[in-house]
């Protein structure tokens, strides 16, 4: 186990006090015990820094609220994720591919892979070194994974599909399915075939139950870095720049362009066909209905600048005084027009 002072290097922090402490662990404020590292940079949490069992702190200056060492560190919340790596368990694998899996006879194995129960490696697929895939997984004809990739169970990669390195995709995720495309004829929708295909690149994260579409024709992009939570869709001919992140419950139309490095919140709407600049910031149950250049903050349906949008919430309340007022000043003009 890392003493303190091995911790403090790992996150370029400075300890005050006892840098010898041996830790165990890392936990919150409140769960924290005897040999654990806690974190403390909201001071809404003030209160819990007098009760905390935790041997030492993650904070961005010295409190006198907390007597044990502290680590001081420029971000608490980065130094937290860092350090919490060290204690996080290995994901369970182990090494071949088992007997209840089916690997089409044409597949491509590389070395040191992990194949569970239940999956399903179609013709012509490729999977790299050190990949895993647990249970229940799909891999369609001609798919192809990189290597140190983790799939988890009962996720769907179908055909042609372009996985990279390093890419992890949690459970019931469905990559490739087809994008959401008909044309009318009179009073019946015609399928558009979606002949294209979707390629995630390296350093990918992909939440539970998101859908990704393949494209109509091209590809579907997901670049280098993006993080997606839970339950978002990506649909056809959508391309997402490196380092994005995504939050839960995001609905992406058709053929959108999205910069790099943007934040976009949760339950978040964006119609087809427009472009988002790069780190352009989206405020939660926003409706995206036209482009945005690079840099904006942006909140509301419409959405609009972040600080007119909270000046207009303000004013929403007091709509109905506002009216009520409104229509007495125009009976009383009325009267002094009749006079």
């Amino acid at each position: 186990m890392p003493a303190l002072k091995e911790i403090a290097d790992l996150v370029g922090g400075e300890v005050v006090g006892d840098d010898q402490v041996t830790i165990t662990g890392i936990n919150s404020l409140e769960e924290a015990s005897q040999g654990e590292i806690s974190f403390f940079g909201d001071p809404r949490y003030q209160e819990n820094l007098k009760e905390t069992k935790a041997s030492a702190l993650l904070v961005r200056a010295f409190t006198e609220l907390y007597a044990g060492p502290q680590v001081v560190v420029p971000n608490p919340a980065l130094a937290y994720a860092r350090v919490a790596r060290l204690f996080a368990p290995p994901p369970s694998r182990f090494t071949g591919i088992s007997e209840k899996a089916f690997i089409h006879k044409s597949a491509s194995i590389g070395q040191d892979v992990c194949i569970h129960p239940s999956v399903h490696v179609g013709e012509e697929a490729v999977i790299g070194d050190r990949t895993t895939l647990y249970p229940g997984v799909f891999v369609g004809d001609r798919a192809r994974i990189g290597w140190g990739t983790l799939i988890h169970a009962n996720v769907s990669i179908l055909h042609d599909c372009i996985i990279g390195n390093e890419v992890i995709i949690h459970a019931g995720s469905v990559i490739g399915s087809d994008g959401f495309g008909f044309v009318r004829d009179g009073h019946i929708n015609v399928k558009i075939p979606q002949i294209g295909y979707v390629q995630i690149d390296d350093q990918v994260e992909i939440g539970a139950n998101n859908t990704v579409d393949r494209a109509a024709l091209g590809k579907t992009w997901i670049k280098r870095g993006v993080k997606t939570d839970n339950l978002v869709h990506v649909a056809h001919n959508v391309v997402i720049g490196e380092d994005t992140l995504i939050v839960a419950l995001t609905g992406i139309s058709g053929s959108v362009n999205i910069g790099r490095e943007v934040v976009i919140g949760g339950q978040v709407g964006i119609v087809d066909h427009i472009s988002i600049g790069d780190r352009v910031m989206i405020g939660s149950q926003s409706g995206v209905a036209k482009s945005i250049s690079s840099g904006q903050v942006v909140t509301g349906t419409p959405t609009m600048p972040h600080r007119l949008w909270l000046r207009t919430t303000r004013v929403i309340p007091r709509l109905p005084e506002m009216y009520d007022r409104l229509r007495r000043l125009e009976k009383k003009v009325e009267k002094l027009e009749k006079s």
